[in-house]
Formats: C-alpha cells, structure tokens, sequence
C-alpha cells in the first residue's frame, strides 16, 4: 500500500520552487503568522506574496501572470 497524499491533479500541482534568505526573526514571525492564519508557512508566504504582487502590476496597469483572462 503506498503511503502519502494522493497526487494532485496537473493544474494544481506547484513545479516551480524559490528559495530566500531569512533572519531566524523574520523565520518565526511567518510562521507565527501563518500559524494564527490556519496556514503551513508555504502557503501563507505565497498567498502574501500573490497578493503584494497583484497589488503593485494592477496599480501599474500591468497584467498579473497568475490570473487567467480566460476564466479557465
């Protein structure tokens, strides 16, 4: 019997991986946060990240490359 999640479907599988230098201080304040959030760090980081991004193409009248045009 194989142990282990399922896999996840192809759309919503992540394959990229970004790797960042944090201070120990920096480390426990995101996960602290990501705690009180209900969230692994991972993904509080990308959903913060989605939505500082977001924020600064759109008030740049840029297209935000995570959001489909297409309804998809």
């Amino acid at each position: 019997m194989k142990r282990g999640a399922p896999p996840k479907p192809a759309d919503k599988a992540k394959g990229q991986l970004l790797q960042i230098r944090l201070s120990d201080s920096e480390k426990q304040a995101f996960a602290d946060a990501a705690e009180l959030d209900g969230k692994k760090v991972s993904e509080w980081v990308r959903d913060r990240l989605r939505r500082a991004s977001r924020a600064e193409l759109e008030e740049q009248g840029r297209d935000v490359a995570f959001l489909s045009r297409s309804g998809k």
